[in-house]
């Protein structure tokens, strides 16, 4: 593997180019991005300005206003690069524009404040031609920096907006190669990569869903979100002070049960917290263990198929590398979350009490403390076994040296039965489907919502006979 070249000599590259000319507008953390260009020598060959509008004022003036008052957003990114990119072309089309590739970088960031009181985050992002004159491309990537001093979270800004204008030059037709470039003399306890957005001519055949999970493969972050159109985006714009419901599932595929356990965990957290269903944010959440588990090595058929599916029935979908529960209510946390319900079936809920969750640090104590936190209700749905045998918390069976942790608990009123689950419906189970779907058994589509089986029996999904049939003609 060849080793990454230095920052130096990625800008060098750039300014030495004589092909590639562009303008950079970097708000809130200094102009660490432009600095590095202007270090590197040549910079008159790549930069026809730079600019830093502080001042919110001045900030308006050039760009309008953010009417939501907020000025570190994605808003705010495209308007910075629609203006300064407008401006390049506008000014010199005439004279550089038949033998030089124009850009525009810019980037808004929240770096950490004096008293570090503040969630230290930005957008950045770069609008390119891939040749001279032709179409425009764009990347745009949201980051978390998370150095404890305001002038490290400079540097780490400096470092991946560098790597971004290089990889767009130079990595443009291998998006994964161009996201691991992103963290070149970077790691994940310096900065957070959660969210990428791959736009315009050079990336018309990439999938924006497919390059965000390899974000989370990458642990570049911890969650991605989709929103009811299927499209990537970022968890805190939706999550941020919400009450949130979170169903976690396989969801392979997603069952008429899996839709009663939100409908049925929705009415009762409404109900506990006093507020309106309607005013709940749902949550249908997959870990990317069980994308391992369930599919073997995780692959983008089975991945797209869930996400597709869920999304069509009206679902926002969160994918996390948080097996554990108490590192899922510590992500929502931080967000904010008011309120937070998590809806598990019988099965997941036991294996709060595995050794898996003894042998965290700080034992099994320090876990339930991080799950069962004040404003945390978990909600779990009955099992029904072929005998017709119910399962809930009033036949759990958890370890006798745990029991008292158990009973702690539910006294606690912070864990309930889902009190009006389908009865109905008790006895269909993703994992059967699924049997059922591969083997062309009969009575699978009565299991699933009619949309899923329509999916499914069209698309050749969760390897439905048909696909053999497809493949082989």
């Amino acid at each position: 593997m060849l080793e990454a070249l230095s920052l130096r000599q990625k800008a060098l590259k750039i300014n030495l180019a004589k092909r590639f000319y562009g303008t950079f507008a970097e708000i809130g953390a200094g102009q660490e991005v432009a600095r590095y260009f202007f270090q590197a020598g040549g910079a008159s060959g790549s930069i026809a300005k730079t600019i830093s509008a502080y001042d919110m004022t001045v900030s308006d003036h050039i760009y309008g206003k953010e009417t939501t008052g907020r000025y570190v957003c994605e808003s705010r990114l495209m308007k910075m690069l629609e203006k300064e990119y407008q401006l390049l072309d506008e000014r010199l089309g005439g004279t550089r524009g038949k033998d030089h590739q124009f850009f525009a970088f810019s980037n808004t960031v929240a770096a950490l404040n004096f008293t570090r009181s503040n969630e230290s985050h930005g957008w950045m992002g770069v609008r390119f031609q891939h040749a001279p004159g032709s179409e425009v491309s764009e990347v745009v990537i949201h980051v978390r920096m998370l150095d404890p001093q305001n002038v490290l979270q400079q540097d780490a800004l400096g470092i991946i907006g560098v790597n971004l204008i290089y990889a767009s030059f130079f990595l443009q037709k291998d998006p994964e190669a161009f996201i691991n470039s992103l963290m070149d003399h970077l790691d994940t306890s310096r900065i957070e990569v959660n969210f990428i957005r791959f736009g315009g001519k050079v990336f018309e055949d990439v999938d924006n869903r497919l390059m965000n999970l390899h974000l989370l493969k990458q642990s570049m972050t911890h969650a991605i979100m989709f929103d009811e159109k299927g499209d990537v985006v970022l968890p805190s714009d939706h999550l941020y002070k919400k009450d949130v419901l979170v169903v976690r599932g396989s969801f392979r595929p997603p069952t008429l049960v899996s839709f009663d356990m939100i409908k049925a965990g929705l009415a009762d957290f409404a109900k506990d917290i006093g507020k309106k269903t309607q005013d709940i944010v749902a949550v249908s959440e997959i870990t990317i263990a069980t994308l391992k588990a369930e599919a073997g090595d995780i692959t983008k058929e089975d991945f797209l198929a869930r996400v597709d599916l869920l999304c069509a029935l009206g679902q926002k979908t969160l994918i996390t590398n948080y097996p554990q529960y108490y590192k899922l209510a510590n992500y929502f946390a931080k967000q904010g979350v008011p309120h937070l319900g998590l809806v598990l079936g019988i099965y997941n809920f036991q294996q709060i009490f595995t050794e898996e969750y003894a042998n965290v640090e700080g034992g099994i104590l320090s876990a339930m403390g991080q799950l069962f936190r004040k404003n945390v209700r978990v909600y779990t749905y009955p099992f029904q076994s072929k005998d017709g045998a119910l399962e809930s918390l009033q036949n759990l069976e958890v370890p006798a040296d745990l029991q008292h942790i158990y009973d702690h608990i539910k006294s606690s009123n912070q864990i309930n039965d889902v009190k009006n689950p389908d009865r109905n419906l008790l006895h269909i189970y993703s994992s059967k489907v699924l049997q059922m779907i591969v083997a062309n058994e009969p009575g699978w589509e009565k299991m699933v919502p009619p949309e899923v089986a329509k999916a499914i029996n069209e698309k050749c999904l969760f390897g439905h006979p048909c696909f053999i049939g497809k493949k082989n003609s």
